[in-house]
């Protein structure tokens, strides 16, 4: 493709024994279009720990791209007990969907991307999620995986009031079902989240009770109300509590 001119690349690529840079794209891409003047690009790729030589930071993936001659990049470097996760892309972005963020979040605003799954073995506390609030403004798909509790004491009947509220007035679709209650805790409590257009959850049914209190707590209510589709992987109990909790799965 010499005579291309502008490229756009989205990539997501998982269980590679390397994480792509700048050197590997532009050695196997970009050298084979000459001609190529705009060039935007969001690539995801995974590894091993062990497959990597040594402890590669954000900026060692950011400086390969530098080195090319594009300043406006971004990376973002994950690491987990038993993966890395990169992701790497030029600004503004422009892309769709980000998967598997954790609490190494940049203050850049991702106004286009509507879906957003984020993963961390550290816990996601509140001030995480105001912020992506802010930077995803327009989300309308979220997935929540993570296992360990927030800060306990974080939030209490006394305190509630002196934390901002989490606002997401444009998702509709809500995955809990690998998170710790705790998370369900933050999004269904209308004192920490508001969720004025969530149609569909899909969480725990044990924690939703627990959260919920049986369907009979205000505070959890309104987020619930508008909801049409509830995955909780088991059988439903038809309480009188549970449809008026959920009246538009009647």
């Amino acid at each position: 493709m010499p005579n291309l001119e502008e490229l756009s690349l989205d990539i997501i690529n998982e269980y590679r024994t390397t994480l792509i840079d700048g050197t590997q794209i532009n050695s196997e891409i970009l050298v084979l279009m000459p001609r190529l003047y705009k060039f935007t690009f969001y690539i995801n790729t995974e590894t091993e720990p062990n497959n990597l030589a040594h402890h590669l930071s954000s900026d060692d993936i950011k400086q390969t791209w530098i080195k090319l001659g594009y300043q406006q990049v971004c990376c973002i470097l994950n690491y987990f007990t038993e993966r890395v996760t990169c992701h790497a892309f030029s600004l503004p972005p422009m892309f769709d969907h980000m998967e598997y963020i954790g609490n190494t979040l940049p203050s850049i605003v991702f106004s286009s991307v509507r879906h957003l799954a984020v993963h961390d073995i550290v816990p996601f506390q509140h001030e995480f999620f105001m912020r992506i609030a802010r930077f995803f403004p327009l989300i309308k798909q979220l997935r929540v995986i993570n296992f360990e509790p927030q800060t306990l004491n974080e939030f209490n009947s006394q305190n509630d009031q002196l934390y901002s509220i989490a606002e997401y007035p444009y998702l509709i679709s809500l995955t809990l079902s690998n998170a710790h209650i705790d998370y369900v805790e933050q999004f269904l409590n209308e004192t920490k989240t508001r969720l004025p257009r969530l149609t569909k959850l899909h969480v725990d049914y044990n924690q939703l009770t627990i959260v919920t209190e049986n369907f009979t707590r205000d505070i959890t209510r309104i987020n619930c109300t508008k909801v049409k589709e509830l995955d909780v992987e088991e059988s439903l109990v038809n309480s009188t509590e549970f449809y008026a909790y959920f009246p538009l799965l009647l």
